[in-house]
């Protein structure tokens, strides 16, 4: 067979293997849909108010966690042991929603997206504890199928026995988010269904907010014409912030896109630094990354402070932080 050949059934396979997934996720209980192929417009129904994920908090345990070491399969096992274990997050028969980045059509190597294994390893950790399904999709800036399939997320969420969704407009929506500035938006489904979820973003440069962290990542639960809400920016992140509280934030820093982002494309914006950022507070994981990689204090950030200031969590990180190693935590040095 032809290399030609050998790409395109490939892709002709991951394109029945995704809308396969999405396809299943759309026949289970969905009562309004933004029917966007027919010009169907349906009435707005209002979700519940603040959907919160989270799980109670544990004084026993810290709220962040900053592993560092080699591998990202292994700083992510590090980082979610020293919070509980994925146990402590995910029961038996739970339906796990991941969010990754997977925004742009960019490879692992030019760090726009969140690093496939690290997303691979938080699904390997959940089908551990026992969830009945772990679901991995996002809602690309970039075409769907090709982000999906260039980021390296599709395949390695598969390989672990994640389903992964692609974004098709059925699959939409529509809820009140209640926010200050947001309102009716389409949501994805698969984030709102879901027992728990778990955001995985991915630390990089952006031009408007200083940097595109936890909070930001949420923007990829939206359809519609995200970029109006860029007019009052911070103003919309404490919104989507306060409106859907996640399980739990994994943070991936293992390449940090340190200039040109949120998109990048050279490798020379991109620097290798081997730390995964976990926890329960995801004011305090943005504003630990923050701080970390572009010295940037919550002033300079204001969706910080007005999520703090709505009880999201603390900027104070200093208050929070534990620092681990990855080497004892079930992987030889390198691997990953």
């Amino acid at each position: 067979m032809m290399a030609g050949e050998a790409r395109a059934d490939r892709r002709e396979a991951l394109v029945k293997l995704l809308r396969l997934g999405g396809l299943s996720a759309g026949a289970a209980g969905l009562a309004v849909w933004l029917n966007s192929r027919g010009g169907i417009e349906e009435a707005p129904v209002a979700a519940p108010r603040k959907p919160n994920f989270g799980v109670p908090a544990d004084a026993r345990l810290p709220k962040l966690v900053v592993s560092q070491g080699d591998g990202p399969r292994q700083l992510v096992r590090a980082a979610v042991q020293e919070l509980g274990g994925m146990r402590r997050f995910v029961a038996h028969g739970d339906v796990v929603a991941i969010k990754p980045n997977i925004a742009w059509d960019r490879t692992p190597q030019q760090a726009a997206n969140t690093n496939p294994e690290v997303v691979a390893e938080t699904v390997r950790l959940c089908m551990e504890a026992g969830a009945k399904e772990v679901i991995v999709t996002d809602v690309p800036v970039h075409d769907p199928l090709q982000a999906f399939e260039r980021s390296g997320i599709a395949e390695a969420a598969r390989a672990e026995g994640a389903r992964v969704i692609l974004p098709e407009s059925r699959l939409f929506r529509e809820v009140d988010l209640h926010g200050s500035v947001l309102s009716v938006w389409p949501v994805l489904e698969p984030f709102l269904a879901a027992d728990k979820l778990i955001n995985i973003p991915i630390a990089k440069q952006h031009n408007l907010t200083g940097a595109s962290l936890g909070m930001k990542n949420w923007f990829g639960i939206l359809g519609g014409s995200r970029e109006r809400l860029h007019q009052r920016i911070h103003e919309s992140l404490a919104d989507l912030a306060d409106y859907l509280r996640p399980t739990l934030t994994i943070l991936d820093a293992w390449r940090v896109l340190m200039r040109n982002g949120p998109t990048g494309g050279s490798l020379a914006d991109v620097e290798l630094r081997k730390t995964i950022v976990a926890g329960t507070d995801p004011v305090a994981v943005d504003a630990y990354a923050a701080k970390a990689y572009w010295n940037l204090d919550a002033a300079a950030l204001p969706y910080l402070k007005l999520a703090a200031d709505r009880g999201l969590g603390t900027t104070d990180f200093e208050s929070l932080l534990k620092r681990v190693a990855s080497r004892q935590y079930g992987y030889p040095a390198g691997s990953g």
